[in-house]
């Protein structure tokens, strides 16, 4: 049974740019890709609204290189003055800087952590992802393919395959605990590879690798082997809505995101 929700739920925004130049950011003429606009104003404004406007979420943190970036431009310098938001400077990888936040920063827990490009991210992902993650030490959000393909064929996503199904990430993060610690440090050692499923179940160990390869474990039975391996509690959140998994990546992204956007 999942534990109530908390009511002061830490939100970092990751809004860093990578070591490449990102071709949205190119094409719009931004510094950083979060500021490249989306249904008429910059990407990071709809989930930046979303985790201010829902009650679990306190403090909000924009985790980035270019924080004068975000203050400069006239459409997001209101992030910079309002009261619950606040910037940190991230380095080059997402794990590394969170762990360089926990510690330096002593943040308490627990944190949820989303990025600047889902725009489509809503309240009712939100209530879904907080109350089912209330409890454990770590959680993922995840799309299954057959909830995204029942209502947006023509999507395009990386999918991890195991007996019950197909999934891809959403974004969403849930660290409750410092027990997470281990495990983002084995996010940080394979950041890099994270569009390519077989080296991040690697990273788990062979059993993990062997079980998705052929089948044989479904991806919340490995989410808890893994748990407690690293003497976790670990889950998997199944999001019931299939746009959680869709997040503003590349040109038909967007173009995908404008037309929903415009739907509502």
């Amino acid at each position: 049974m999942n534990s109530r929700p908390p009511a002061a739920v830490t939100a970092i925004l990751l809004a860093g740019a990578r070591p490449i130049p990102d071709p949205l950011a190119q094409a719009a003429g931004v510094p950083v890709k979060p500021l490249a606009p989306v249904g008429g104003e910059p990407m990071i404004n709809r989930p930046a609204r979303a985790l201010l406007a829902h009650p679990a979420i306190g403090e909000v943190i924009v985790l980035t290189q270019r924080a004068d970036a975000f203050a400069a431009d006239p459409a997001t310098a209101w992030l910079a003055a309002h009261p619950r938001v606040r910037f940190e400077r991230g380095g080059q990888g997402i794990a590394s800087s969170l762990l360089d936040l926990i510690e330096t920063r002593a943040l308490s827990f627990p944190l949820l952590l989303t990025t600047a490009d889902h725009v489509l991210l809503d309240m009712a992902m939100l209530d879904q992802f907080v109350a089912e993650a209330a409890g454990a030490d770590i959680a993922v959000a995840m799309v299954e393919r057959a909830t995204l393909l029942a209502r947006y064929p023509q999507s395009r996503r990386t999918w991890l395959k195991f007996r019950d199904g197909w999934w891809s990430g959403a974004n969403i993060f849930w660290i409750g605990s410092a027990k997470a610690r281990p495990v983002i440090a084995l996010w940080q050692e394979v950041e890099q590879d994270r569009k390519k499923g077989w080296k991040i179940l690697s990273a788990f160990g062979p059993v993990a690798l062997a079980g998705a390869l052929l089948r044989i474990v479904t991806l919340r039975g490995g989410m808890a082997r893994i748990g407690r391996r690293f003497g976790l509690t670990a889950r998997l959140v199944a999001m019931a809505s299939p746009e959680a998994c869709i997040d503003a990546d590349k040109p038909a992204d967007v173009t995908l995101i404008e037309a929903i956007l415009a739907a509502r």
